[in-house]
């Protein structure tokens, strides 16, 4: 499932559920966790619950946004959403795989009262935003079947350590952030999954938000969460290879198929090894191609 852009949709608006569905999001994440007041929970689940069955004319994939557990919300937001046309839940404010444990039995037989394939609905999480998550981004590895992505947020974990900022003047964020983006980014590769970076807060800043897709990307992201549908279109096309990008990984891939024996290989004149055999199957992988 291709994790490249994610957007967010507060789970009760139909306005911003209808313009979030024409953006051209990989993912619509209907969120029932922070966009929604306390007061309209309930509202927004069955508001979500309709949107869901209106999956198969919406073009990105929808996932929901649950409330996280120990809120006591998580069980009902579960049972109104798991049903056809749910790909995936986000987790917010995991502690570490053992809450993903959790929401999977919780999916199994939800899925089952729904009539859907057991493991239909994938599972990604937010790994940073409480401060025992940190030292437990390693339990998600081995990956549980159902994990495809783990993603970031500094603003919950800012709260939790009583951070008064968590940026530079300049916009750059702080040491404590600059190692929870690193943590997750090395988390996701152990584990197999797709690493998304954290939003973009300022939409209107179209530049920074193209600067710092790019970084993200060049740093290993292959994806980005999107809090404003004008976001969508810089981020779909910063974290897209270029058509150079992906014949040159096709070069890659072609010479060591026609050569299986082979640790390193001369390619118009420069040496190439397994890692670049590697980063050339990401490449593929990260413009939606299957065959990698």
């Amino acid at each position: 499932m291709r994790l490249r852009s994610l957007l967010f949709v507060p789970g009760d608006s139909d306005r911003k559920f209808a313009r979030g569905r024409e953006a051209g999001a990989d993912v619509l994440i209907l969120d029932l966790e922070d966009a929604v007041a306390s007061a309209m929970k309930a509202a927004a689940r069955a508001r979500v619950a309709g949107w869901l069955d209106q999956a198969e004319d919406v073009a990105a994939r929808l996932f929901v946004r649950v409330n996280p557990l120990g809120t006591g919300l998580t069980d009902d937001d579960l049972a109104a959403v798991v049903r056809p046309g749910l790909a995936g839940v986000l987790v917010p404010k995991a502690d570490g795989a053992q809450d993903i444990a959790v929401i999977a039995e919780k999916l199994a037989s939800l899925e089952v009262a729904a009539g859907m394939a057991p493991g239909t609905v994938k599972i990604m999480v937010v790994a940073t935003e409480t401060p025992q998550a940190m030292f437990a981004l390693g339990s998600y590895t081995p990956r549980h079947p159902r994990l495809i992505g783990l993603t970031w947020g500094a603003e919950d974990l800012a709260a939790a350590i009583g951070a008064t900022a968590n940026k530079e003047p300049g916009g750059a964020w702080t040491d404590p952030y600059r190692l929870a983006r690193s943590l997750c980014l090395f988390a996701a590769a152990s584990a197999g999954v797709t690493p998304v970076d954290t939003l973009f807060a300022d939409f209107r800043d179209a530049a920074g938000l193209e600067t710092d897709c790019r970084r993200a990307r060049r740093d290993g992201f292959l994806g980005r969460i999107a809090i404003h549908p004008d976001q969508v279109e810089a981020i779909n096309r910063c974290f897209s290879p270029s058509d150079e990008e992906i014949a040159e990984a096709r070069k890659i891939i072609a010479a060591f198929a026609a050569n299986p024996d082979a640790g390193t290989l001369g390619i118009d004149g420069r040496m190439v090894d397994i890692p670049h055999l590697k980063a050339a199957q990401k490449t593929l992988a990260a413009a939606g191609y299957a065959d990698v």
